[in-house]
């Protein structure tokens, strides 16, 4: 059995503990050696990190959390992010149900895209994730410099 590190304990309530080991069981269960060969399309939290971990999609959620933007301003605000890497990530969240994507008929068309229901409701744990990155930056980035000069 595992020990909580005294430097370091877990802090976690019921209801997150709950989560965690109902994950934990099902995720053992998938590659237990008599078990079938997984079906990794079909498991939620694979699904849904392959959208929203990666760092693009993030941005454009968080930016689209303050309003709805056409897509240059969005480009703008997410900063080095390429007009074909916006487009990908765009139809994306688009077909995830988290974006919508509304055209205006003027000359030439103009294109806003702004948060869903779905999108909104995935900011409270995304909102979470950046107050906790916020808060523990400093300690990673020294964990970082301690790990690299043990490294060598």
């Amino acid at each position: 059995m595992t020990r909580e590190h005294p430097s370091n304990p877990v802090v976690l309530d019921a209801t997150a503990r709950q989560v965690l080991q109902v994950f934990s069981e099902k995720s053992t269960a998938l590659f237990a050696p008599e078990a079938p060969v997984p079906d990794m399309d079909n498991c939620p939290v694979r699904d849904v990190l392959a959208r929203v971990g990666d760092k693009w999609s993030l941005l454009i959620l968080v930016t689209l959390s303050q309003k709805p933007h056409r897509f240059s301003a969005l480009q703008r605000q997410v900063g080095d992010i390429s007009k074909r890497m916006l487009t990908q990530s765009l139809r994306m969240l688009e077909r995830d149900g988290l974006v919508s994507r509304q055209v205006f008929p003027t000359k030439p068309p103009s294109v806003e895209y702004a948060l869903t229901a779905l999108g909104e409701a995935a900011l409270v744990p995304v909102a979470a994730l950046l107050d906790w990155a916020a808060g523990a930056h400093d300690d990673i980035r020294a964990a970082r410099r301690r790990y690299d000069a043990e490294a060598g």
